[in-house]
This record gives structure tokens, sequence and C-alpha cells, in this order.
């Protein structure tokens, strides 16, 4: 057996997984059922015309080739006009536009196509536990800009990193900050990539879920941004698409193409029926992605009747535990309550818990007993 490359020993604990195996680890103790308001896994499926669809394709004697590598026009097509229609934006659907395997594979290739050894890549802290993975594999120096809780979770520009950056992320609405975009922020990150000779990678998949009468601010609609970056976009989240494994990466045509290239010798295309799936969600009626919104608004509500935060999107409330106090391993054990540890959201997730709303509204509620519970023990 060959030495274990060092690229897999660089890559942190998969943070969801460890999740996972605490919350069950903890289920087999004694006490009452675990509740698990820890995880972002949505718990309804997307409209029935999509998974009809998503039928109908897969009975057609041709579902069962290989699809074209880069994906079916028509879905690049249908998104660019989602772009147009939706977020103001015009992306040609032959050159600027990714299909790819879900945004978490792109999480991991972008950084993969866009930084070398020795270089950086900027990440937003508090971060999305996967971003690191992407870094780790690039053989990259991780760095981190500060999102500052005062300034309503934007990144702090001023104590960026400076030298040989490669990438800067950034995710809103925001994962786990529950914080959507304040104007001036993609300017400042486009002015900030320009300064130091990076791309921009703008993670948009809770691009839809925003509440209290916003509307979806797609980083592409920003002055100079596809000369700098780029944008993904998840069907997970907007149509309840989790699993089905299908997401873009829109913007910068380089970068785009860099990400047509690795995946030209990496994979053989998407399952074709789950593309024409993703084009019937596209082009089909909207009235869910809208219903969708409104359900975890109406259960954010709930949640900011027990806790002291603020969520303006996503399906998340990001909070802070009682100083000195209550813990995440806390509620886990004592409470049989999961909630996301803070920890696992990069340096300055300590003390922070998320909560997820993609849950029924009757695991909720039990949720929030024992949480209102624990917080006044």
């Amino acid at each position: 057996m060959p030495p274990r490359p060092k690229r897999l020993d660089r890559l942190p604990e998969q943070y969801f997984g460890a999740l996972l195996a605490r919350v069950t680890s903890a289920a087999v103790l004694e006490g009452e059922q675990i509740v698990d308001l820890g995880r972002g896994n949505p718990e309804t499926g997307p409209p029935q015309h999509v998974v009809d669809a998503l039928a109908e394709a897969s009975n057609r004697p041709t579902a069962h080739g290989y699809a074209p590598f880069r994906g079916l026009p028509e879905l690049r097509a249908a998104i660019a006009h989602r772009y147009a229609t939706v977020y103001g934006v015009e992306v040609d659907p032959d050159s600027e536009v990714a299909i790819v395997p879900g945004t978490k594979t792109a999480i991991v290739e972008l950084s993969l196509v866009l930084a070398e050894r020795g270089s950086m890549v900027v990440l937003p802290d508090p971060w999305y536990p996967d971003y690191p993975s992407g870094p780790a594999l690039a053989g990259a120096a991780l760095e981190t800009v500060p999102l500052d809780p005062l300034g309503d979770w934007q990144p702090d520009f001023s104590r960026a990193p400076s030298g040989d950056v490669a990438a800067l992320y950034l995710n809103y609405p925001s994962n786990p900050c529950a914080a959507v975009v304040r104007d001036g922020t993609f300017d400042h990150a486009i002015e900030y990539a320009r300064e130091a000779g990076a791309a921009v990678v703008h993670d948009f998949a809770y691009a839809d879920l925003v509440f209290d009468g916003r509307k979806p601010r797609s980083f592409l609609a920003t002055p100079g941004a596809k000369d700098v970056g780029v944008e993904m976009f998840s069907m997970s989240k907007s149509y309840g698409m989790a699993g089905w494994r299908l997401g873009f990466v829109l913007g910068n045509a380089e970068i785009v193409e860099r990400i047509n290239l690795l995946n030209d010798h990496c994979r053989v295309g998407i399952f074709r029926p789950v593309q024409e799936a993703g084009i019937a969600a596209l082009t089909g009626p909207q009235d869910s992605v809208a219903e969708r919104a409104a359900i975890y608004e109406r259960r954010r509500d709930r949640v900011l009747e027990v806790v002291d935060a603020a969520s303006e999107g996503t399906f998340y409330v990001w909070f802070k535990l009682p100083e000195g106090g209550l813990t995440s391993e806390q509620l886990l054990v004592e409470y049989r309550l999961a909630l996301a540890p803070g920890e696992g959201f990069g340096p300055s997730g300590a003390g922070w818990a998320r909560i997820s709303l993609a849950v029924t509204d009757e695991t909720l509620e039990v949720g929030l007993e024992r949480l209102r519970s624990a917080l006044s023990d």
C-alpha cells in the first residue's frame, strides 16, 4: 500500500458527519427521544410537477445513456432566464453557466481551479463548515475576513489579508448567520478582489429564502461582478431538491470554463432526468418558492420568541449561548436537544449555536420547549 497522500490529511473533520455521529451516540443513551434541530436537511421536497418530470423522463428509453458532459443546453437556458427575470442579471447560457452535481461539489472545485499551493483562500468567519475543504485539497493557505456581528454580519475588509490571494468566498443570505447582504458589501468585495488579484466566489444557496418583504440580491447584479467572480446557485433550497445533486456556477466566463474543464475530466455529465426535472422546476409554476420561504419565516418568528437573535433569511437562526453557562453539548446530553455547535463554523463561532428551521412544525415546537427550559434553568 502506498503512503496516504498528504492532501487527505489536510482535510478537516467533516463537520456534519461528526455532528450526526454525536447525535446518534446520544440517542442510544437512556432518556427522551433526541430532538434534532442541528442539520439543514430540508423536510419538504419539490413540488409534484418536478417529481412527475423526473418520473416521466426516467421512463423514456433515451434516459439511460450518458448525458452531455456540460449538461443540457435547455437547463442552462432555464437558469439564465431565472437570473434575468428574478435577479436582474444577464448571463450567457453557453459561456457563463456551468452545471454541477450540487454546489457542495462546486465549493471544493472552485478552490481547485482558482488556487495554487502557497496562495491564499479567504473565507468569511463565521463560515459554512465545508468551505475549508477546498483550500485543504488545493494546498492553499486558509485565511479569514471577519464578519462583524455589530455590523449586520458584513465582512470587515480592513481586516482582510493581503498578498497572494486566490479567492474570496462570501455567502448571503448567510449560513450560519442568517443575515442578508447590505448595500456596499458586494462593491467592497469587488474592490478587494481587484486590489488583491483575486476571484470572488459567492454562495447564493439560500437565494430565495429571505424574510420580511426582502428581495433576493445576487452578487452578479453588482457592476463589475462578472469581471472578478462567480456565483453558486443551488436547486436544493429554493425548490426542495436536496439530495438531487443539481446546481450551477454562473458568472465570469474564464472561471466557468475552468469548472467545465475539470468536470470534463472528473465526471460524465449528470443523469438526464434530473436535469429535465431541473428544467421543470425553473420553468414551471413558481408558487412553491415563495410558499417555502413563508413557512421558514413563520418558524423563524416562533424561534425568536425563545431566543434573542436576528434571522433575515435562510432556514436558520444563529444565536449566542448564555455567557459562562449553557453549551451545545449540555443541550444534547441533559436536554436531549441537538443544535449545531458554533465551534464548527470558524474561529469566531465558539459560544454560538445554529438552530435549523428545516424540520416539521411539531419537531420545532418540542425543541423550542426544551430550549426554553434550558435557558430558564
